[in-house]
């Protein structure tokens, strides 16, 4: 469970950091910042869960395009996560918005890779029993 919490904290962190960075990423236009953080952590724990069921039938059917382009697809298969929690989070009313899948959600997906192994290196992951 706190690996669970700790994984779901450090998506949070990768994805207001690829918002901070990113024009076309954002969490609506609240003022209040408890909301926003509640709404990035929300959103964090969809992206979480979209990560666990659908990407790795994602990455299965993609694989001979990720061994052809050497792995670079993978940043193409993560943006699509990215925009598919976009799509889930809209209908339960989580103010997260991408504007254009190319280069927003797949610089957003290059940010977040890069932000969640930084954080991941640095942070403990529960295994070390």
């Amino acid at each position: 469970m706190q690996n669970f919490l700790i994984r779901v904290l450090i998506n949070a962190v990768a994805l207001w950091a690829a918002a901070g960075l990113l024009d076309g990423i954002s969490f609506g236009t609240e003022d209040e910042w408890t909301k926003k953080v509640v709404t990035i952590v929300l959103v964090a724990l969809v992206f979480g869960l979209v990560n666990a069921v659908i990407r790795p039938i994602a990455k299965f059917l993609s694989f001979p395009v990720i061994v052809l382009t050497l792995g670079l697809f993978t940043f193409i298969v993560n943006a699509f996560m990215l925009q598919i929690t976009e799509w889930i989070a809209d209908p339960i009313g989580l103010a997260f918005t991408i504007d254009e899948f190319f280069w927003d959600a797949v610089m957003g997906a290059v940010i977040i890779t890069v932000v969640s192994w930084l954080l991941s290196v640095v942070l403990p992951d529960g295994d070390d029993d």
